[in-house]
């Protein structure tokens, strides 16, 4: 059974927990690298890590998305106390602030299989299978990655969860952000994701009341190590 060690970062500014993924990133392909001139018994075992954290106000572009998805102008961003970055995962436009849980797996997949697209709908599904526990009935949107509730009902679609990943030499980074207590006003100010068509979302607006975010925390390791038949060991 693989083995992922779990950090939780807490409240922590984009660019500095960005950094921290890439160092964790870099040190995994690099191994990866050097693995390649060495006999079998040789080489390192390259290590995979799970980490939580909470972004202060932050919107994020992804490298195939529409600057036009940020509806604000860099002076609003200050009044707003938010920051922008264009960074390297898939997909559009995205917030980030406190009250919102965002994961970030950096993991060799050659250590568990080799298919992006399972992954991702691995991702998906531990969401699912967490916000279930919450008595919220959620699933996935054809050709749109995340989770959803009531995709079925255009007019009622929300989006309750954001992902969007990088992957090289089968080691990814970035990942999933899940509106758990998050003020969804901030959403107002981009496309989120680049669709018009869909509202978002969090578990807090869904119950109508405020979420335990550590018990949360909790579910969403537990099914993570589930899915990924690995032993998450707290860091």
């Amino acid at each position: 059974m693989q083995q992922v060690h779990f950090i939780d970062l807490g409240l922590m500014d984009y660019k500095k927990a960005w950094d921290f993924q890439e160092k964790l990133f870099s040190e995994t392909v690099t191994t990866k690298v050097n693995n390649r001139s060495l006999l079998e018994n040789e080489q390192i075992k390259t290590s995979n890590y799970l980490l939580f954290c909470e972004h202060p106000h932050v919107y994020t572009l992804g490298n195939t998305g529409n600057k036009q998805h940020l509806l604000i102008s860099e002076k609003q961003l200050v009044e707003k106390n938010a920051t922008y970055y264009k960074i390297n995962r898939g997909g559009d436009i995205t917030y980030h602030g406190p009250g919102q849980i965002v994961g970030y797996p950096i993991l060799d997949l050659d250590n568990f299989f080799t298919d992006i697209h399972k992954y991702l709908r691995f991702l998906e599904e531990m969401v699912i299978r967490t916000l279930a526990e919450y008595g919220i009935t959620a699933g996935r949107s054809k050709g749109e990655t995340g989770v959803w509730i009531d995709v079925e009902h255009p007019l009622k679609a929300r989006k309750i969860c954001a992902m969007g990943v990088r992957a090289s030499r089968w080691v990814t980074m970035h990942g999933f952000a899940l509106n758990a207590n998050v003020n969804l006003d901030y959403f107002g100010n981009i496309v989120p994701c680049g669709i018009v068509d869909k509202a978002v979302t969090s578990i807090a607006k869904e119950l109508g009341a405020e979420v335990d975010e550590m018990e949360l925390k909790e579910k969403l390791k537990k099914h993570f190590a589930e899915l990924f038949v690995c032993e998450v060991i707290n860091d």
